[in-house]
């Protein structure tokens, strides 16, 4: 599972615009917001050591979030960016790949000219997004070499767990813009009994599988970071049975189950 972040300050929601600005807007607006660097990893990029950064915001508010001190942007960054390529030019030859986490990372407008100054230290690239920003999900994708696609439920069921009205129409789009890039991915969903039944995550698990994924992982809701009493009181221990995870299993070229 993605790493949870270390804390940053907070500050008050950002608001959901439809999209955030174009990448031409990206030399107007300061380096990339980080919330916070885990300097190696060998969880969060299959097959590879990579450090992780994480960026600082996202509009939904999922209850299971391990990272929501990361859903706001602030005026104050953990790290600058200038410290954070420090750290990156310290660990050439050392780690493999850097990982743009969050929050949602497709939120800022420096993304692109972050991956682009970390492949030019000779790492590849890897993202991790939930979809929510289809437009500049367009615009890195020529940049990362690998796509951790967070689906929080089926389409028809989005909103329940965002919180944010129309996300699915995000994620759908967004799910479809990484099948077509033909970039190396993985779609995951974070689990709940309070928030999915098992006939819920066979009916996704086939919507996707129908769409052309080929690799995907289920994941237990883990406490880490979760600001929810309500699912943080309610065991996973048991969810999902080995029923459901054999017809998973036959439905993708690779299939994962991790439990909390």
């Amino acid at each position: 599972m993605p790493q949870t972040a270390e804390r940053g300050p907070s500050a008050e929601p950002h608001c959901y615009p439809s999209e955030p600005p174009g990448e031409a807007a990206a030399s107007t607006v300061k380096p990339l917001k980080v919330g916070g660097i885990t300097p190696f990893s060998a969880t969060d990029y299959p097959g590879k050591l990579a450090a992780v950064v994480f960026v600082q915001g996202c509009p939904w508010r999922c209850g299971y979030c391990h990272n929501p001190h990361l859903q706001t942007r602030t005026g104050a960054d953990a790290l600058s960016w200038e410290q954070v390529m420090a750290r990156l030019q310290r660990r050439v030859g050392l780690i493999d790949a850097v990982v743009f986490s969050g929050g949602e990372p497709t939120i800022d407008p420096y993304l692109a000219n972050a991956m682009r100054e970390v492949r030019a230290l000779g790492f590849g690239v890897g993202l991790h997004t939930a979809g929510t920003y289809p437009r500049r999900l367009a615009e890195v994708l020529p940049l990362v070499d690998w796509v951790g696609m967070d689906i929080k439920a089926g389409f028809d069921s989005y909103d329940a767990i965002t919180h944010i009205p129309d996300s699915a129409r995000h994620a759908l789009a967004s799910a479809e813009q990484v099948l077509a890039s033909g970039v190396a991915h993985e779609f995951r969903t974070t689990v709940h009994p309070q928030l999915h039944t098992e006939a819920d995550i066979l009916a996704l698990a086939q919507t996707l599988s129908d769409m052309g994924v080929h690799h995907y992982a289920l994941q237990q809701f883990r406490t880490t970071g979760c600001g929810d009493a309500g699912l943080s009181g309610v065991s996973v221990a048991d969810f999902a049975g080995a029923d459901l995870l054999a017809r998973l299993a036959g439905l993708f070229e690779t299939f994962t189950f991790r439990r909390a």
